[in-house]
């Protein structure tokens, strides 16, 4: 497998299947931009395998040899090659991407979060772990700041998904916070956006929020192209979550979606940050 066929094929996937993040790398000279394309795909690859249709058993197979895989010379997978590529340049470490194996693992064990700690938890393994694989890409060793605003945006992913997540039967919404605030999975279950299920989202948005301001101290510390990208994606991630709030967090129907103006608007502010 040539290297450039093979960002070709990472950078085709990031368009098709991310594009709000697109949206986000396409501001990166070359080189990040190959080299953030082949961590998305990466990162697809654990999820697709941990959300797919396979036997758990053969999920938690295949994410093994995955992890293997990481060890060893790339052979012929396009994802592996160009990641393989982009970890010689830029100083990817092995231990986010084990770590994001390790929350696919995790998702064909555990279907329930009992509180924040543990979801957190979660979060940092799927999510943080992506803040620590592209924060060397960026430029930048500010591995904490990264983290953070990697779980800011997987809390925000978690608001929006709410009925996706229960078709594949996870609730991670933390289970005192569901009994705190009196909403039941059957309230989830019948798609009841109740009084107390606002009221429970908008405390899920407000802690996703001060973990996405937190995280976006990380700025301060990239150039202006770099700081363009991150300040894109969570721009995308903070408007939809907008957009979710002011639709009452009835997420039951799938997400919102931002039209392309809206979306050209976000980065357009993140270009004149």
């Amino acid at each position: 497998m040539i290297v450039e066929e093979a960002y070709a094929e990472v950078e085709r996937l990031t368009r098709q299947r991310a594009r709000n993040f697109a949206y986000g790398i396409m501001l990166l000279p070359r080189p990040k931009r190959r080299a953030i394309a082949a961590i998305y795909a990466f990162a697809r690859r654990v999820d697709d395998i941990a959300d797919g249709s396979l036997p758990v058993g053969e999920k938690r197979d295949r994410l093994e040899e995955l992890r293997t895989q990481l060890s060893e010379p790339p052979g012929e997978d396009p994802m592996l090659v160009a990641l393989a590529d982009a970890r010689s340049h830029f100083p990817i470490p092995l231990g986010a991407l084990t770590a994001l194996i390790d929350g696919g693992v995790q998702d064909t064990e555990q279907t329930r979060y009992a509180d924040f700690e543990e979801l957190r938890g979660y979060c940092s393994r799927v999510a943080g772990a992506v803040g620590l694989a592209c924060v060397g890409v960026y430029g930048a060793d500010e591995p904490e700041r990264a983290e953070t605003l990697g779980i800011a945006l997987q809390l925000i992913n978690i608001i929006r998904d709410v009925a996706e997540d229960w078709g594949l039967g996870r609730v991670y919404l933390p289970q005192d916070e569901l009994e705190r605030y009196r909403v039941g999975e059957a309230d989830i279950s019948a798609g009841l956006a109740t009084p107390q299920w606002r009221e429970l989202m908008a405390f899920q948005a407000a802690r996703a929020r001060a973990h996405l301001a937190e995280g976006l101290t990380l700025l301060d510390h990239l150039d202006r192209r770099s700081g363009a990208c991150v300040g894109t994606f969570a721009g995308l991630y903070s408007s939809t979550l907008d957009r979710i709030e002011a639709d009452g967090f009835d997420v039951f129907d799938g997400p919102p979606s931002l039209s392309p103006v809206a979306k050209l608007r976000v980065v357009g502010a993140a270009l004149a940050r």
